[in-house]
């Protein structure tokens, strides 16, 4: 592993061939490639080619789950293990796979290690499976004071908070619950970016966006219909474990509730209950970009909307076999009974520049799963069928 001393600043990085160029941006696939064959990113266990994702890198979990009293940030000069010493519960080993149960708080050390350069910091994310299982999971570091946020020149290991809502779920030794994202400076669109790009490829399918512009491209929820379509899915209490690796098995009307559409437009969102639902939008994100669906805004309701929130370059994309996908939204209301209607913002979708333009995209050529999505459950069920 490379001496930190000897790579103090970008360009002793870039030199020695572990980045790209010197640019603003979220990394490439190229460059996370570079970075893991100049062991600025390196594992337990040897890092898998498929991991690699066109704008991140899939997380795999370690060999044990520690069960603890309550979340927890260590905090400056606190190393994670200290707290877990003061907190753990038991441990369980998830080698032959082991139940992490609903209601119930783990923290799982990762496989992967970094050791960044002052240049670069990274954030992270649930992936899009694990955010519509309603699994709660962050990542948490040495010395952190927040969640899903690497500090530039991080040095050390990796841990996943694991908080499943819903469905208590079976995890093993490898499982992908979440991705990290690195960068040497954010590279956000503004509204005008915005409208000068869709004007050129449409950033929404069949629509404008001049009505959707505010600090990002406005996204909206589809609750429209006569009664006879199915708008979202509510899931049900006291369901059975969930297998992370079973994928297309498990039949939905074990798991879910359809939500049918009426005249009314709108639905009650129960206090504590769990919601799929879509929005109207069809987007598309260009190879170049990024984009990242922020989470539950209190301007706009007591509830919350998408736990995982990145879109990788190419989802959506026509000439990625996308032609448009729908946003998932992944919904909790707070503390009280609240009224969704049809058309209602929901939340953002906020662009951003990539260094460079990735080597993969988001689609087909990947065996990604939610191209040319609509209203989807997880990966692990099959097609609700009425």
């Amino acid at each position: 592993m490379p001496d930190q001393n000897n790579l103090k600043d970008l360009n002793t990085a870039i030199n020695r061939g572990f980045v790209g160029p010197a640019t603003a941006g979220l990394l490439p696939s190229q460059s996370i490639k570079a970075m893991i064959d100049g062991d600025l990113i390196t594992a337990v266990t040897r890092i898998d080619p498929a991991q690699i994702q066109p704008a991140s890198l899939d997380l795999r979990l370690g060999d044990i789950a520690y069960r603890v009293q309550a979340s927890f940030l260590p905090g400056k000069n606190t190393s994670v293990r200290t707290v877990l010493e003061q907190l753990t519960m038991h441990q369980m080993d998830l080698r032959p796979g082991a139940v992490l149960e609903q209601g119930c708080v783990y923290i799982v050390p990762l496989q992967e290690h970094l050791l960044l350069t002052p240049a670069f910091s990274a954030i992270t994310n649930p992936k899009s499976s694990t955010g519509r299982l309603d699994v709660f999971s962050r990542l948490i570091t040495d010395n952190a004071v927040e969640f899903d946020s690497v500090a530039a020149g991080y040095a050390g290991p990796l841990y996943l908070e694991i908080a499943p809502c819903t469905f208590s779920i079976l995890a093993r030794t490898g499982d992908r619950l979440n991705q990290i994202r690195f960068s040497q400076e954010r590279s956000k669109l503004s509204d005008a970016d915005l409208a000068e790009l869709h004007a050129r490829t449409p950033l929404v399918r069949d629509g404008a966006v001049h009505g959707l512009m505010d600090r990002g491209l406005k996204f909206t929820v589809d609750l429209a219909g006569d009664g006879a379509r199915i708008i979202g899915y509510r899931a049900r209490p006291h369901a059975p474990v969930i297998d992370l690796r079973r994928i297309a098995y498990y039949q939905p009307k074990t798991f879910w509730e359809p939500v049918m559409s009426d005249t009314k437009k709108g639905i009650i969102l129960n206090p504590g209950d769990f919601y799929i639902l879509a929005t109207q939008e069809s987007v598309s994100v260009p190879p170049d970009l990024a984009a990242e669906m922020l989470a539950y805004d209190t301007l706009l309701g007591e509830f919350r909307v998408h736990y995982a929130g990145f879109f990788d370059p190419g989802f959506g994309w026509e000439a990625a076999g996308g032609k448009g996908s729908k946003g998932v939204l992944e919904v909790r209301s707070h503390d009280v009974p609240f009224l969704l209607e049809h058309g209602q913002t929901t939340g953002r979708l906020v662009y951003e520049r990539l260094s460079a333009k990735p080597e993969m995209t988001y689609g087909e050529t990947i065996s990604s799963n939610y191209q040319r999505q609509g209203l989807k459950l997880g990966k692990q069920f099959k097609d609700f069928t009425p």
